[in-house]
């Protein structure tokens, strides 16, 4: 497609709201002229796509940017704050919930999570984890078969292809890609987000909370997944979000975030917007999945080293993207 024929399909939808055959979606943050501006980005970058597979990745980009939750930056200690020693998950309560602040227990025992100053520019996350219908149709345009295909027949496995589950994925990359094609499509700075943002939304903006619930409380089939280990994912939008209204921030499946892993980046971490450090062999994940011991890992601060690539497209492996701009969509 030509430049002429480009800026004539931004001003022909942004006049008419159309683009091509297909009537552009109604944004609850973009204004119909960003809209058909993407719209004219998706048909640029795929002439040879069929157009109702153009419009159903015009929804996709669309919805991921609706999707996405503000959150107004801030200085927080990130990393292990702890937790009164002899508790219940289920128990409501402010830290350090009434006892000596010096006498807390560590809530991790790898010791990779020491307190230190962290200062956040504002940005967005995402308020779901990236659907498994959204990574297909990424990896259908993308030529590649959808993940798992050798277990979509199976009856008793139907559950695992619910399009609102979570995208599996098998390598960090993956992950990345997608959220970098997101933002090659709308025009933002999407990607993963770094370490310090996933805790910051975790912790609701930075606070003292040992889960990232609804209310900073486990309860098991009412705000987080039932247990047991039987169930290996869920809907992303199964249990209540949390107070900034992100859902499924730990539970269902772990998620890994843009920042390469060292035991002790948090001793040399710079307080104002962490990256991570500057190269590694491993990937840090965040959060938990529905099959591990759930009061020990579904904590906001548990930290979890990843390889490249696990090996398979795991249902206990997934990501959420972040938008990089400190001003609202």
């Amino acid at each position: 497609m030509n430049m002429i024929r480009t800026l004539a399909l931004v001003v022909g939808c942004a006049a008419a709201a159309a683009c091509s055959s297909a009537n552009l979606p109604e944004s609850q943050k973009l204004s119909p002229e960003k809209v058909g501006e993407i719209a004219a980005r998706i048909e640029a970058q795929y002439p040879n796509l069929a157009q109702d597979k153009r419009d159903e990745v015009l929804r996709v980009v669309v919805r991921s940017l609706d999707e996405m939750i503000f959150i107004e930056g801030g200085t927080f200690e990130m990393g292990d704050f702890g937790w009164k020693c002899d508790f219940n998950p289920a128990e409501v309560c402010t830290w350090p919930c009434g006892v000596p602040e010096d006498s807390v227990c560590n809530i991790t025992m790898m010791g990779d999570a020491p307190l230190h100053a962290v200062e956040l520019s504002s940005y967005h996350l995402a308020a779901k984890k990236t659907k498994l219908g959204d990574f297909d149709l990424y990896r259908a345009v993308k030529g590649l078969p959808p993940v798992r295909s050798e277990l979509r027949d199976r009856e008793r496995l139907k559950y695992l292809f619910d399009p609102m589950n979570p995208a599996p994925i098998r390598e960090w990359q993956e992950a990345k890609d997608y959220c970098q094609w997101v933002g090659k499509l709308s025009g933002y700075p999407v990607d993963l987000p770094t370490e310090g943002q996933w805790e910051y939304a975790a912790r609701s903006g930075g606070q003292k909370v040992l889960y990232p619930t609804d209310d900073g409380s486990l309860k098991l089939g009412v705000n987080y997944a039932k247990g047991g280990g039987k169930i290996l994912t869920e809907r992303v939008d199964a249990y209540p979000p949390n107070p900034l209204g992100l859902y499924a921030m730990s539970g269902i499946a772990t998620e890994v975030v843009n920042d390469w892993y060292s035991k002790d980046y948090f001793q040399r971490s710079p307080t104002k917007d962490p990256q991570g450090p500057e190269a590694g062999e491993t990937k840090v994940a965040r959060g938990t999945n529905s099959i591990e011991t759930p009061w020990l890992s579904a904590n906001t601060v548990i930290r979890r080293s990843r390889p490249l690539d696990i090996g398979k497209h795991l249902f206990t492996e997934s990501f959420r993207c972040a938008v990089r701009s400190s001003e609202p969509l």
